[in-house]
C-alpha cells in the first residue's frame, strides 16, 4: 500500500474516532443539562419561603432535591440554620421523591408521589413499583457530609435513582406545559412534605399544569394529594376509593388552600 493511501486511511480513522468521542461527550453533557431548572440558591429560597408559609405537620425543617428529565440531580438544599436542623435521612428521601415524580410523569399526565401511595399497596394497581428503581447508594451517601445540601452536594450531576411513594414529590412543568424534571421534599409528615413541595414548586413557577391531566378530579390541582382512604375491615392499610389516595397525617392541613396551578 502506498504511504499516501495509508496516511489517508489513518486520517479518516482518527476523524471517525474523534467524531465518536465528540458525540459521546455531547450525549454525556446533555444528560446533565439543568437548563430551566433551579440552581441551589433558587431552590433554597423557594423552599425556605414554602416552609415559612405552610402550617401543617410538625413544623420541621426540610430537605429538597431537583432532578432533570434524565434523573440527574441538579440541586440539593435544606431549610433551617444548618444541615443538623432536619432529619438526616430526609436528604436521600427527597432525592428519591424527585426521581419518582419525574420518572412516572409525562407531558400529559402528572403523578405526584402522594398519588402513588395506595396504588403500590398489596392488591394495588402498581404493587411492586417500590422495588423497580433502587437508589444508587454509592451516589446517595458519597461524602464528605459537610457538602450535603450545598451547591457542590455529591449527588449533583449524578443519577441517584430510587422510588418513594408517599407525599412530597412533584413533576416540574415549564411555561410550555412540558415536564422538565422533578422536585422532592422531605423532613416532616408525608402530608406536610406534599404541601411544602407544592408551595416550593409554585415559588419556582414550575407548575404549569392547567392543560396537563392528573388523577385528582380538581382540575386546578391535577396532581394534588387525595384523601379518600377509608379503614380496611380486614386490617392493614386502608382502601382508596379511587385507587390513588393517601392516608391522612397528624395535623394534615387543608390541601384545597394550596395555590392553583398555572
Amino acid at each position: 500500500m502506498k504511504k499516501s493511501n495509508l496516511k489517508t486511511i489513518l486520517a479518516l480513522s482518527a476523524l471517525c474516532t474523534g467524531l465518536l468521542l465528540s458525540s459521546t461527550y455531547a450525549s454525556a453533557k446533555s444528560d446533565k443539562n439543568c437548563t430551566g431548572l433551579p440552581d441551589h440558591l433558587a431552590l433554597k429560597t423557594a423552599l425556605d419561603a414554602a416552609v415559612m408559609s405552610e402550617t401543617s405537620g410538625l413544623d420541621f425543617d426540610m430537605w429538597a432535591t431537583v432532578v432533570n428529565r434524565d434523573g440527574v440531580v441538579c440541586a440539593v438544599a435544606f431549610s433551617g440554620q444548618d444541615r443538623g436542623s432536619q432529619w438526616p435521612g430526609s436528604r436521600v428521601i427527597s432525592a428519591q421523591k424527585s426521581n419518582t415524580a419525574n420518572a412516572f410523569s409525562l407531558d400529559g399526565l402528572s403523578l405526584s408521589t402522594a398519588n402513588l401511595f395506595s396504588a403500590i399497596q398489596p392488591g394495588g394497581s402498581l404493587y411492586g413499583l417500590n422495588s423497580s428503581n433502587p437508589v444508587n447508594t454509592k451516589i446517595a451517601y458519597k461524602g464528605p457530609s459537610k457538602k450535603y445540601g450545598m451547591p457542590n452536594d455529591p449527588m449533583v450531576g449524578k443519577k441517584v435513582g430510587g422510588v418513594n411513594t408517599f407525599g412530597g414529590g412533584l413533576g416540574l412543568y415549564n411555561a410550555d406545559y412540558k415536564i422538565i424534571g422533578g422536585l422532592g421534599v422531605s423532613g416532616d409528615t408525608s402530608c406536610a412534605d406534599h404541601m411544602i413541595a407544592w408551595r416550593t414548586r409554585a415559588n419556582l413557577t414550575l407548575d404549569y399544569l392547567s392543560t396537563v391531566g392528573g388523577v385528582n378530579s380538581d382540575t386546578e390541582r391535577p396532581d394534588n394529594i387525595i384523601y379518600d382512604v377509608t379503614p380496611n375491615p380486614s386490617g392493614g392499610t386502608g382502601t382508596s376509593a379511587g385507587g390513588f389516595g393517601h392516608s391522612t397525617c397528624l395535623n394534615t392541613g387543608d390541601q384545597t388552600l394550596l395555590p392553583a396551578v398555572r
